[in-house]
């Protein structure tokens, strides 16, 4: 499958994930922490959704992701919308160039799919010398819950007439790490026959404790650790885990 039809896939097979609660969660934390500035960098902004509905509230938005056939499915989409969303190709953990920001956003587990502890350090080094004085980072990664007991060795499928999938997870060769082997099977409207396209991603999760150091390392402070967009600790079922921290 090319990265062109993934994206486009990708929307499709994403269009219930809860992207208004990634957006409340942010506004939620810049009222509290008094952030004012409206700038907002998304890194790993895939197809723009929460881009878009970010620059619909008025925040000016810069989205920087790894896929170029991601951006062209973002921009189209800005651009039907209406919104202006400037859009750059680079990997997160060598982020250069576009600006300074009041606020940087890595949201959907986009950080679990960095391959090695030093592309996560490196990273938030990036984000911090991209930020404000008093700016906020705010992420979410899969728990150890979720990565080991939910994923790990674990079957999904879904089934429409347009698409179907079958999702195969399996335990990586690194610590809490976790690989998807997915299936997609995709109606082809002029044959009527249905088309298949592999995919292999692999996402890989650390403690939270170990997230907290390489924040205290990079220069943050370190404000919160929430779970599954509330304003509470993280339980030991948590599954979606939230850090927010402030240069």
């Amino acid at each position: 499958m090319s990265y062109e039809q993934f994206a486009y896939l990708y929307d499709e097979l994403m269009k219930d994930a809860p992207y208004d609660e990634w957006v409340r969660f942010t506004n939620e934390k810049l009222n509290q922490y008094n952030v004012t500035g409206h700038r907002i960098l998304d890194l790993a902004c895939g197809t723009g959704e929460l881009s878009i509905r970010f620059a619909k509230q008025g925040f000016q938005v810069t989205g920087v992701d790894l896929s170029n056939e991601m951006l062209a499915v973002a921009q189209a989409k800005a651009d039907r919308e209406g919104v202006k969303v400037p859009l750059y190709q680079q990997n997160m953990a060598e982020l250069e160039g576009p600006g300074t920001f009041d606020v940087v956003g890595i949201y959907c587990d986009s950080l679990n799919y960095l391959e090695s502890e030093e592309e996560v350090q490196d990273t938030f080094m990036r984000v911090f010398d991209h930020l404000e004085h008093g700016g906020l980072f705010i992420f979410d990664v899969h728990s150890l819950y979720k990565i080991t007991n939910i994923f790990m060795d674990q079957t999904f499928a879904y089934n429409d007439e347009a698409i179907s999938y079958i999702w195969n997870s399996f335990p990586g060769e690194a610590p809490y790490s976790v690989e998807h082997e997915l299936s997609f099977f995709v109606l082809d409207q002029a044959s009527g026959k249905y088309d298949r396209y592999d995919e292999l991603h692999t996402q890989r999760t650390y403690p939270p404790e170990q997230y907290a150091s390489w924040l205290s390392q990079a220069g943050f402070k370190l404000l919160e650790i929430n779970a599954d967009f509330e304003h509470t600790v993280p339980q030991s079922e948590s599954e979606r885990i939230f850090f927010i921290a402030q240069k």
